[in-house]
């Protein structure tokens, strides 16, 4: 099929920020890139979307061949435009965010990347593009959504904790994605508060710290 169009068109491409929690810290998947620009360098996977995709399913086939991972949920975090961020042309991207438990995950290269890998969010090498303003972003965004019970996004967070939990592992995991420091007793009120959770009646057993309390989220 042939176009003609009067004044000039941007190109359109997807990136995917992927984050989890990895060894007690929170982590995003990035690809090494294979050709240039930015050969060598790391980036968020994504790229350009074909004529007969809309921009979820462009996202979800350049994030499956770029790291070999599917059937991850993502959503839409935001449009990134800026003339000159691409120098091969007016590139406009759109950007996806997902969270997910990635124990079960392997990631590889693949496609236009030769190498997958996790990094901490805090500890990031020199990122392609203006893919270091997307991370942070993306990382601002999932801080906001945990404190929000009432977006299915805030309830990933249980997707960290075993079925059965003590208040103190879900205030590592709540503190890992909010990025900060919490006050146990105001962690503890709010938990109670956002969520329904019950005690199980049930002892932690195990490790060097006294046994404590297992809570669980009710309808789990």
């Amino acid at each position: 099929m042939s176009y003609t169009y009067e004044f000039p068109r941007p190109s359109v491409t997807t990136d995917i920020l992927v984050f989890s929690i990895r060894d007690a810290v929170l982590q995003v998947l990035l690809i090494e890139r294979k050709f240039d620009p930015f050969k060598g360098a790391w980036a968020i996977p994504g790229g350009f979307v074909q004529m007969e995709e809309d921009l979820m399913q462009g996202a979800l086939r350049e994030l499956e061949e770029e790291t070999g991972l599917a059937g991850i949920p993502i959503r839409q975090l935001g449009a990134y435009g800026e003339p000159g961020r691409d120098p091969r042309g007016r590139v406009i991207t759109i950007a996806f965010i997902a969270l997910v438990p990635s124990a079960d995950l392997i990631a590889k290269g693949g496609s236009d990347a030769q190498d997958a890998r996790w990094f901490p969010v805090d500890d990031l090498p020199p990122l392609a593009f203006d893919h270091a303003q997307i991370v942070a972003d993306g990382r601002a965004q999932l801080a906001r959504d945990v404190t929000a019970s009432i977006k299915d996004s805030a309830l990933v967070a249980f997707d960290f904790l075993p079925a059965k939990f003590t208040l103190s592992q879900a205030q590592e995991v709540f503190e890992t994605l909010r990025g900060e420091a919490m006050d146990k007793r105001n962690f503890r009120k709010w938990l109670s508060n956002e969520w329904t959770i019950e005690d199980t009646g049930e002892k932690s057993t195990g490790g060097r710290h006294r046994p404590a309390a297992l809570f669980r989220l009710k309808g789990s």
